[in-house]
């Protein structure tokens, strides 16, 4: 959409061309107690990448983000170095992760997904009918990979409910709405890096008015 393109837009500075978004998926919470409100959180020791916005996230909700590399974590979960975790449900499934989680939120609080980038330079160099030839297969490849991540995760939380071994917890509206109130101060404080014309435009797009709370 027209706010995808203008992020991409945002590479051209930097000889750098921006083809597409692939998706990872919504991220939900992990953890061995369970995450229905805000103040759950508290004291909760919860793994991050390394991530400002991401730190001001869990800072919001009440709990202590630590920021560790992803190989790390499956053993930090199991040695109770941290207490929880946020994924999509894919790497949640394929890391094993489920395994040393009691409990998970389907908070769909973040979303994770890449860019799909090139040199703009080399990509500008190619003769025209090939650079045509290479955007009709960037156009087939994105539906094929964000396809491919819908169907991972909805087929990793089906394995996860199956296994019996992590208790999955659905927010209610209210719950919704509460953690909204919490996580909606992240705007306001990353304001300055993410730009308050981008928040804005999103608000719009999707209708949300964090008045309204």
């Amino acid at each position: 959409g027209p706010i995808g393109q203008s992020l991409l837009k945002k590479l051209d500075s930097k000889g750098i061309l921006g083809l597409a978004y692939w998706d990872n998926g919504f991220k939900v919470m992990s953890a061995n107690k369970p995450l229905r409100m805000p103040e759950d959180f508290k004291g909760q020791k919860m793994r991050i990448q390394s991530s400002k916005t991401l730190d001001s996230q869990m800072r919001n909700l009440g709990a202590n983000p630590q920021v560790m590399a992803f190989s790390e974590v499956y053993q930090a979960l199991q040695t109770g170095v941290v207490d929880g975790t946020e994924n999509p449900p894919s790497n949640l499934y394929t890391q094993k992760m489920f395994e040393v989680q009691k409990f998970v939120t389907l908070s769909n609080h973040g979303y994770l997904g890449y860019a799909v980038i090139v040199n703009k330079k080399f990509w500008e160099g190619l003769p025209a009918d090939i650079r045509a030839t290479l955007e009709g297969a960037m156009k087939d490849a994105t539906k094929f990979a964000n396809d491919a991540a819908k169907k991972d995760n909805d087929e990793a939380m089906a394995a996860i409910k199956k296994s019996g071994k992590s208790e999955i917890i659905t927010l209610t509206p209210q719950q919704k709405t509460a953690w909204k109130k919490a996580l909606v101060k992240v705007h306001t404080e990353r304001e300055s890096a993410i730009g308050k014309d981008l928040i804005q435009s999103i608000y719009k797009e999707t209708n949300f008015d964090p008045s309204k709370l």
